[in-house]
C-alpha cells in the first residue's frame, strides 16, 4: 500500500493526520523539526531544516534528493503540507491597518508562503513523475478574496491568497508533465491547537473541531481529490471555494 508524507507534522493536525493513516495500515513519512511524541513501526521520521534566515535554496539540494529517496523507496502517492502560522507571543494579527508591522509581515510571510513554496519546489521533480500523485497545501479560507466581509487579519489574508495563487500557477506548470497530479490549497477548517486558541471564543457551534476529527475529514477530501480539482482551494468538506 502506498505511504503518507505529512510535512510540519508536529502540529495538531499533523500529528493527527500521522495518527489516522497508521490506524489505516498505511506507512507514514513524518517531516517536522520536532519530532513526533509518539513512535511506530510504519512511521519514519525525517527532520527538517531550519530556514530561518535562509537566503540559498540550492544549498538544500542534498537534503531533497536523501527526501525524495524515501518518497520512492515507500511509494508515497500523497503528500501534505501542514506548515501555517498565525500569532506569537508580541505578534497577532491586525484588526487595523495602524497594527501592521515590518515583523508581523515578515514572519507571516515567511512561514505562510516562503517555507511551503521551498517544499514544493525541492519536491516537484518527485511530484512531476509520479502517477497519480496528490499534493494537499494547508491554506485558509480568509484567503479568499472574494470571501472576505470582515476585513482585519491583514498579514495572513494576504499570505494565504499569495499562496493560493503559487499553488495555482504550479498546477498549470503540472499539467504539461504530469496530467495524473493534483495539487491543491486546502483550509482544513477551524480545529482546537494552538494555532486557533486565541481566536475561538466567539465561534459558531461546531464550528471548532478536535484534531482527529479534522484528520478524518481532510484524509477523506485527499481520497476524492483528482487531476480536475489541481489548482483549486478545497475546503474541508470536499466543496470548492472562491478565491
Amino acid at each position: 500500500m502506498s505511504a503518507v508524507l505529512i510535512i510540519g507534522a508536529s502540529s495538531a493536525i499533523g500529528r493527527s493526520l500521522a495518527q489516522y493513516y497508521l490506524q489505516h495500515e498505511r506507512v507514514v513519512i513524518c517531516l517536522s523539526r520536532s519530532a513526533p511524541d509518539f513512535s511506530h513501526d510504519r512511521l519514519i521520521v525525517i527532520t527538517a531544516p531550519d530556514l530561518t534566515g535562509c537566503d540559498d535554496w540550492a544549498s538544500y539540494n542534498n537534503f531533497f534528493e536523501d527526501v525524495i529517496d524515501q518518497l520512492k523507496q515507500q511509494q508515497v502517492n500523497t503528500i501534505f503540507n501542514c506548515i501555517g502560522w498565525l500569532h506569537q507571543e508580541h505578534l497577532k494579527p491586525e484588526k487595523s491597518l495602524a497594527q501592521s508591522s515590518v515583523a508581523l509581515l515578515h514572519r507571516t510571510f515567511l512561514v505562510n508562503v516562503e517555507i511551503p513554496i521551498f517544499y514544493l519546489r525541492g519536491l516537484w521533480s518527485y511530484i512531476t513523475r509520479t502517477e497519480n500523485i496528490k499534493y494537499l497545501q494547508f491554506s485558509a479560507k480568509v484567503g479568499s478574496i472574494n470571501d472576505n466581509q470582515l476585513g482585519g487579519w491583514y498579514s495572513y489574508r494576504s499570505s494565504k491568497a499569495a499562496l493560493n495563487q503559487w499553488v495555482r500557477t504550479a498546477s498549470i506548470e503540472l499539467k504539461r508533465s504530469n496530467k495524473s497530479a493534483a495539487v491543491v490549497t486546502l483550509h482544513p477548517g477551524t480545529t482546537d491547537s494552538s494555532l486557533s486558541k486565541p481566536f475561538q471564543r466567539n465561534l459558531a457551534a461546531g464550528q471548532l473541531q478536535e484534531p482527529s476529527q479534522t484528520a478524518q475529514r481532510i484524509a477523506v477530501v485527499a481520497l476524492h481529490v483528482t487531476p480536475e480539482h489541481s489548482g483549486l482551494l478545497m475546503n474541508w468538506d470536499g466543496s470548492v471555494l472562491p478565491f
